[in-house]
């Protein structure tokens, strides 16, 4: 009942906390066989590493993975899976709990702090503990490795929107996502978004985002209906990153405003035997079910909370109080979120993979 797993078939158990000694995670249920590498892992969580610009929190931490089961020496070089659990350790290195100090009685406004209390009857006040975004690393560990069981799918990950700062898709170059901190794929836009920020940054406040995810390659098939959806999975897979509040699936809420025949993903025959849409408003998912063109997902971060401006709060004692927070913060969490998507899409669609193959061999 603790609901610290996710996945059926690939299984992602994530532990630790913000400002404890280490944190990590468990997979299981990768099969054996698969070639794995510590580079290959360390790339990803290298993406999400914290104090890589001045546009990202400055807590300094090398992030570097530890593998300490399911794995053993391959032929040459490299490691290769055992098929049975993957543990993973990242230690913590640069933590500042006196941070901290002043609002250990005093709950943080846009925060979990309040709710993790009202649930548990006490909380971490030492960067929100279990509720900090620091647990997403692990995650981007469990993501490379979903990546490998994968093979052949291509998963992508781009800012597409920074406050008012909207991306021109005609300007969309995914060769641009790895050249600017923003991981943004419209240079203009970056340029306008770096300017933005740190005015943002400098008056002590923060700003929100939304993430465009992309997976190409993905075979027709995947999923289940009803109760095993794709987009269901992907949706909850999402929504449980720290601050995302809203997710949508192709064109999702934009769909309000088509008609039957502007929505319509049509078809015809391809020169190969094989279905060509011409359209993809729903975003690679029908039915529950991928349909063989891109799945495309996007999710909306929130404005971090822990910001210098002080906001009207509340204490433990149930007294009026205002709340500053001081410490190291990402001025847009939603920077960082780029490469945890990228995560949690390839672990659900691993876990995906893994079912369709099961069911249907």
């Amino acid at each position: 009942m603790s609901h610290n797993t996710f996945g059926h078939l690939f299984r992602v158990t994530t532990f630790g906390e913000s400002h404890g000694p280490a944190l990590g995670c468990v997979v299981d249920g990768c099969p054996p066989g698969i070639r794995l590498t510590l580079d290959w892992i360390q790339s990803f969580l290298d993406k999400r590493k914290p104090g890589q610009s001045r546009f990202t929190t400055q807590r300094r931490e090398a992030d570097e993975v530890e593998v300490l089961s399911g794995v053993m020496p391959g032929d040459g070089v490299g490691l290769v899976t055992t098929g049975t659990p993957i543990a993973m350790l990242i230690r913590n290195t640069d933590q500042r709990s006196k941070d901290y100090s002043e609002i250990e009685a005093k709950y943080r406004p846009g925060h979990a702090d309040y709710a993790y209390e009202a649930k548990y009857g006490l909380r971490d006040h030492r960067g929100g503990g279990r509720s900090s975004a620091r647990e997403t690393a692990a995650r981007v560990a469990a993501g490379a490795v979903a990546r490998k069981v994968i093979a052949g799918v291509e998963i992508r990950a781009a800012l597409v929107q920074m406050g008012r700062i909207v991306i021109d898709r005609s300007r969309w170059d995914w060769n641009e996502v790895d050249r600017n901190p923003f991981f943004c794929p419209d240079a203009e836009a970056a340029r306008e978004m770096e300017v933005y920020l740190d005015g943002i940054r400098k008056a002590g406040s923060s700003i929100g985002a939304v993430i465009e995810v992309v997976a190409d390659n993905v075979p027709a098939g995947w999923g289940a209906p009803i109760y095993g959806k794709l987009d269901a999975d992907l949706a909850a897979a999402f929504m449980s990153i720290n601050a995302v509040k809203g997710v949508e699936i192709g064109d999702g809420m934009a769909s309000a405003r088509l008609t039957g025949e502007q929505n319509a993903d049509e078809m015809r025959m391809g020169n190969e035997g094989k279905p060509v849409f011409l359209a993809n408003h729903a975003g690679g998912v029908l039915g529950g079910i991928s349909t063989g063109q891109p799945v495309v997902a996007r999710f909306a971060v929130k404005p971090t909370s822990s910001i210098l401006t002080p906001r009207q709060s509340i204490d433990r004692n149930g007294q009026d109080v205002d709340v500053s927070t001081k410490g190291r913060h990402d001025p847009c969490v939603g920077i960082r979120a780029v490469p945890i998507g990228e995560a949690m899409m390839a672990c659900v669609l691993a876990d995906h993979f893994l079912r369709h193959r099961g069911q249907n061999g």
